[in-house]
């Protein structure tokens, strides 16, 4: 314990400059979480960049041996890849839409997966029932 004014000043200056210490410490750890944050959000974009890369190259691959399935084994006409579309505010996006109006009239949506999840296909159907006019549209163009 402090006895004198002058031990009590001194354990105060002490305690003001442990508390500077402290605030410099505190704003130190702030910065490198922000920075940190920063170089998580910066990862997540290039993962995804990456997984939109793989996604292209898995349907650049397919594309070919698909083209030739679809003409020869389903009498498809027109085979169009990466078909985007958007109407109303909705949006869609098919790996491949093939179809004919000819003596067959028949779509067929393609979408390639790297590995095939129960949830993808699901997915896909909601979305083809929810947009169905879109593409009924866009097919009698």
């Amino acid at each position: 314990m402090a006895t004198t004014a002058d031990e009590v000043w001194q354990l105060l200056g002490e305690l003001l400059q442990a508390q500077k210490e402290t605030n410099l410490k505190f704003q130190e750890t702030d910065r490198l979480q922000k920075e940190n944050a920063r170089q998580i959000r910066e990862l997540g974009k290039q993962i995804g960049g990456l997984g939109a890369k793989f996604g292209s190259f898995t349907e650049g691959l397919a594309l070919p041996s698909m083209e030739t399935i679809l003409r020869q084994q389903f009498a498809m006409e027109i085979i169009s890849p990466s078909v985007r579309v958007s109407k109303g505010g909705e949006h869609l996006e098919i790996d491949v839409l093939a179809y004919t109006n000819g003596e067959v009239n028949r779509a067929i949506v393609v979408e390639v997966k790297s590995h095939a999840r129960e949830e993808s296909i699901t997915g896909m159907i909601q979305d083809i029932g929810i947009d169905k006019e879109i593409f009924f549209e866009l097919l009698r163009k």
